[in-house]
């Protein structure tokens, strides 16, 4: 059963990463619906194992680009790999920034506020549907669009803004090419993730930790669905067709909001 269980949450790890859907929202409607908030109590192996396995998947699907990043980095001159590396820091810092200054804030965000989730949705399902009807361009990644597409990352924080839904969408929107636009969101959010899982295993609590089997479901189920999630999410915003995944989100937020208001009679 336990074994089932790390299988489900890789798998779910693995698409959330990358599909536009908001995985941190459809974490706050799962407690709200369930009334249960061990979902959020998972072992912090386990999370960090989840959180490796999505940042390597990402390393993967871009070894090439990676690899021609890395040599361009050991030149030691200002080129195309610096400069890459250049805007993905400075992409960085609005979420770092928000993060830190605003941490106990945050949190209290994360409290089955599903009105709060349901709007958020709704907000993505717009960027998304936008970012299909923009205009194609072959632009690249400037200065003010890393800026701008990391205040967009930060804003993502709040449950409900899909973190690729609205970089990659602001992207677009600011007239970057789509498929460097979805290269981009995916290799800023490594470094966070690396950040995230060095803050995760030295602040964790590792009494009573998860077998290492399940680890390794967990990871591999992550791992694989990673990847074909990263690479179908590629062909989607090549091809505009991010609209399906606004639908959704249409779809679910009129969900949450009329048993909402259903319920609160």
């Amino acid at each position: 059963m336990e074994l089932v269980k790390a299988l489900i949450l890789g798998v779910v790890q693995g698409l959330t990463e990358f599909l536009p859907v908001s995985s941190s929202g459809h974490l706050e409607l799962a407690k709200w619906i369930l009334q249960d908030d061990s979902i959020a109590a998972e072992s912090m192996l386990m999370t960090v194992s989840l959180h490796a396995a999505t940042a390597l998947a990402t390393l993967v699907v871009f070894r090439r680009e990676v690899m021609e990043i890395l040599r361009d980095l050991l030149k030691f001159t200002w080129n195309e790999g610096t400069r890459f590396s250049w805007f993905i820091v400075l992409s960085m810092i609005p979420a770092a920034i928000v993060g830190v200054l605003f941490d106990d804030m945050l949190e209290a965000l994360f409290d089955r506020q599903i009105v709060l989730v349901a709007l958020m949705l709704i907000v993505t399902g717009f960027l998304l549907f936008l970012a299909d009807r923009a205009q194609e361009t072959d632009q690249k990644v400037s200065w003010k669009s890393a800026l701008l597409i990391g205040l967009a990352q930060a804003v993502a924080i709040l449950p409900g803004i899909s973190r690729s839904g609205a970089t990659i969408s602001t992207s677009v929107l600011l007239g970057v090419d789509r498929e460097r636009a979805a290269r981009f969101s995916f290799l800023m959010v490594v470094p966070l993730i690396l950040g995230k899982m060095a803050k995760d295993l030295l602040e964790g609590d590792f009494t009573g930790a998860t077998p290492l089997l399940e680890l390794g479901v967990g990871f591999v189920a992550a791992f694989l669905t990673g990847m074909l999630a990263c690479v179908w999410m590629i062909r989607l915003v090549k091809r505009a067709e991010l609209k399906w995944f606004a639908y959704y989100c249409f779809a679910v937020a009129g969900i949450v909001l009329l048993f909402r208001l259903i319920f609160s009679y």
